[in-house]
Formats: structure tokens, sequence, C-alpha cells
């Protein structure tokens, strides 16, 4: 039967399919060149555009079974690139941060790696610029991150006032290294997405970019492309994707890159760590393993939202898992707000840890009837939450897919809490590892004895982000297998064992 009631089957099925900005590597991407490559031998008559600005084109090609390679010149004025002579001992910021009346008026846009160094580049260049005072025009420091409301990011598209000039200091995102669930992120990029960046430069006229870094550096220390995705996440949401499009031989899957083997193994492996048991003994989807293939979210959460319904709250964590989505983007902390917003934070909490919170902020907002002003009044981001109500209303959506009836546990937090238990626990307990609860979790000040976390990232120390407060038998109850009692037995009342010292005699 045809898709298309009035168009015949033939007009229905793609003849084109164009791939574009394929140098992003995401982890999608990959599976999808993968797909598309097999289907391409089986159709000689489609087409495969794969289009980028900076592309390994030899590679792809060859990928693709030597499929031809365009170039297209694009437009491009000549950008002279600028390095620094020595390598700053501390961050480049302080010492980029010059600003200089230029011979023509020039818009500068300045490229760092995450908010705190937007920040401060950006409190050094308005202190300059008022030290400079009439000597220097005048200057719109205009930064844009992704935690900044979207009202304050529109800014830098507004036109600039006459004999004025603007700077825009945004960020460009860092490539982590990632192992299972910990992330750990290098301030560095690829050579690759630095030409491109200092190809924007020239886009309407000759430009300049200054580089913060030496041309050594740049030679020797920068990767020339950058890691893809798929060998450097945790690859748990990759074979929950690949098993529900029948694809079970994952270790000759044709990737472009294809993962580690002990990255693929050790996602296995997490279904009988963690209880998850969406995979039989032989490799293939369970019943449990489709319901959680439908639910467009991490396995995780998939499995947390589907557990919800034994404990009667699924209306409850479809909210957290919506919230958790957004990618720690809920609050907004100004520099000349901090105690405001700090104060708005605390009031948020609730007994049980970030995950309530979460969902405490998001009912609120609700309450409010959607309320921007609300949003402004208590430090929150907007677009965050209309972010999560659209992926909440999604999930909703699925409910009845996945044989889900609404509950609600009408304020009974403890059977939220739960739910979260049921979907796994962090692995320090097992691999005794040393983790810190982050400083802007509600439990930083309380420091709980049994948490479990969403998130583990490295930056000075490995912090858990997202964390609540469970009970150690909640782990024995959802995967006896694997966890012991001895393992989590509480010696926080135990006393140390009584010892007779030895006599100088012994001691010769």
């Amino acid at each position: 039967m045809s898709p298309c009631p009035h168009v015949p089957m033939s007009l229905c099925v793609p003849s084109v399919i164009m791939v574009d900005e394929a140098h992003e590597r995401t982890l999608h991407t990959d599976v999808l060149f993968g797909l598309i490559k097999d289907i391409a031998r089986f159709r000689p008559q489609l087409k495969v555009l794969v289009a980028s600005a900076t592309l390994d084109t030899e590679r792809f090609s060859a990928f693709f079974d030597n499929a031809p390679v365009f170039r297209i010149p694009g437009r491009r004025f000549p950008v002279d690139i600028y390095y620094t002579k020595v390598t700053p001992r501390r961050s480049p910021v302080a010492p980029g941060v010059r600003p200089q009346v230029p011979p023509r008026p020039l818009c500068p846009l300045v490229f760092l790696t995450g908010q705190e160094e937007i920040e401060a580049c950006v409190e050094l260049l308005q202190e300059r610029c008022r030290r400079l005072g009439s000597r220097l025009p005048e200057l719109l420091v205009l930064p844009i991150y992704a935690n900044l409301p979207s009202e304050l990011q529109a800014r830098i598209f507004q036109p600039t006032p006459p004999g004025a000039r603007k700077v825009c200091v945004t960020g460009h995102r860092c490539v982590p290294r990632c192992v299972s669930q910990v992330s750990q992120v290098c301030p560095c990029c690829p050579q690759a997405s630095a030409n491109q960046r200092a190809g924007r430069a020239g886009r309407v006229a000759p430009g300049k970019c200054f580089r913060l870094y030496t041309a050594w550096a740049f030679q020797h220390e920068l990767e020339e492309t950058a890691v893809p995705e798929i060998q450097r996440a945790d690859l748990g949401a990759l074979v929950l994707l690949l098993k529900s499009l029948g694809i079970n031989d994952l270790i000759h899957f044709d990737f472009l890159d294809p993962p580690p083997h002990e990255t693929l193994v050790l996602a296995l492996e997490q279904d009988w760590e963690w209880g998850m048991n969406h995979l039989n003994h032989l490799g293939e989807l369970t019943t449990l393993g489709r319901r959680m293939a439908e639910l467009p979210v991490e396995p995780m959460l998939a499995k947390m939202i589907l557990a919800s319904e034994q404990y009667g709250c699924t209306e409850e964590v479809l909210t957290v898992a919506a919230m958790l989505s957004v990618n720690n983007a809920v609050f907004y902390r100004p520099k000349d707000k901090v105690l405001h917003a700090d104060s708005a934070r605390v009031a948020f909490s609730v007994p049980g840890g970030d995950h309530l919170v979460l969902l405490n902020v998001y009912n609120q907002w609700a309450a409010s009837g959607h309320s921007l002003q609300w949003c402004y009044e208590h430090f929150v981001q907007a677009r965050s939450l209309r972010r999560a109500s659209d992926v909440r209303e999604q999930l909703q959506g699925l409910m009845e897919r996945v044989e889900i009836a609404p509950s609600s546990c009408g304020g009974h937090h403890r059977r939220v809490l739960l739910p979260h238990g049921a979907a796994g626990a962090g692995r320090a307990v097992k691999h005794q590892q040393p983790v810190f609860i982050h400083p802007n979790s509600a439990l930083f000040a309380l420091q709980p004895r049994w948490v479990l976390y969403h998130e583990l990232v490295c930056t000075s120390k490995e912090f858990m982000r997202q964390v609540i407060e469970i009970d150690s038998s909640w782990l024995l109850e959802v995967a006896p297998h694997y966890y012991q009692a001895k393992e989590l037995e509480d010696g926080s009342g135990r006393k140390m064992p009584k010892k007779a010292g030895k006599s100088r005699e012994e001691l010769g």
C-alpha cells in the first residue's frame, strides 16, 4: 500500500538523500552513514550527497565505494592569521584582551572554551574600556553561550549604533574524552574547526584572525580533525538503537570509524551489571528492550520511565526525564546578581536531591501558567523549560505505544525516587572510584552516604551531577547478582579496632 494515497509508490520513495555538515561526526550521523551505504548498494538509482566545508574527502569517498568528489569553491576573502609568540602560563584571556582602535571599524568575534572564560573576558573588556574612556569609541561587549537567556543572546543581532563597534564573545564546543559515563573536557579543538572559524573573518571583506596559542601548538598539539563521537561516548544508546533496527552483529557493522571493541563490549556488559534486562542471553532485544527503544531518551531514562508504572508516578518521572534532557541549563546565574540567583535556587530545594528540585521547578513554572516573568524573577531559563515541556509532551504521547497508563503519586516524593534506583546506580561503589558531589547540587552541604548520580564530569575532580539520595538496599533489589551485601554495609558507626601496641623490646 502506498504511504501517499494519491501518489504512486515509485514517487514516494526518495531518489536523493543529502547529509549536510558531515564533519560533525555525531553518534547518529555515523550510524546513518553505515545504513545509507548498505541501502545504496541495493538501490543503484539512489543518489547520496554528503556535504561539508571541512571534510576528509578521500576517506569519505573510499567509505562510499570510491564515490566521486565535487569541490565547489566558495566566496572567501583573504584572512591574515596571527599567533601568540609565547605560550601563556596562565589563562590566555587576560593577555589576549587588549582593546585597540583599528584603522577601520571592525566587529571582532572571539571564541573561548566555555562560560567561565567568556564571562571573564567580558569583564576584562568592559573594565579596560572604562579605563580608556573617550579615547576609545563606544564598544558593545556581547557574550553568547548556551546558558544565557534567549533575549540576551538576541542582542548580537541588533543593529550597531552609528560610530560604535560590538565584540561578540562566544564559545566553541570542546572535544570531551569519555569513558563510559565519565566526561573529561579538554580545552582544545581540531585544526579543521580552527580553520573553519578563521574563515568567518573573510566572509564579506579581508579579515584578521588572532589565535591565543603558538603556531607550534597549532601544528603539533591540535589534532587534524575532531575525534568522532562514536569513539569517545557511552555506547549504551547505540546498542539499543541498532538492536531495534534489527542489526544484531554490532562488531561487524560497517562504521566509518568503528568504536573501540572494549567500549562496545562494556556497553553490552552494562545490561547485566545494572539489571537493565533489555537483552536476552543471545544478545537480542527482550520485550522490555523493545519498549525502551520506543522512547527517544537514554536507556537509563527509558528504563526509569517504564519502572515508574510500578510505583504509580509516571507523570512525575516524565517531568524529571524531560528536565534532565536540557543538559544542566535550567538555572541562570548572572555575575552581577549572584546572591539573588543563589537564594532563588535554594528556595526550590526539597528533601531527596536534585531530581526532585527539577520536578519542583517545572511544577511551579506550570502553576504560573508558563509565565516568562516568573522565570525572570526566579533566575530560571525560560527557553530550557519550554524545551523540557516539548520533550515531556513527546514522551507523554508515546506512553500509549509502550502500554503505560498515566499515574501520579500526589506529592509522595519517595515513590518518585524508587524508579531512579531501578534505573541503576553509580559505578563508584563497585570500582572504589573517588567521586564528589558537585557544588551546585542540593545535596552538596548534606553529603549523604548513598547517592545516585545522572552524570559524572571530570574537571579539577570527578564531580557527580544531578544527584539523589538512595537507600543501599535498593541496589540489592535492583541487581542482586552484581552487588553483595558486604559491599553495601554502612560502616559509619563502626569504631576503630583495638590492638595492643608493641613493647620497646619488640620494637628493638
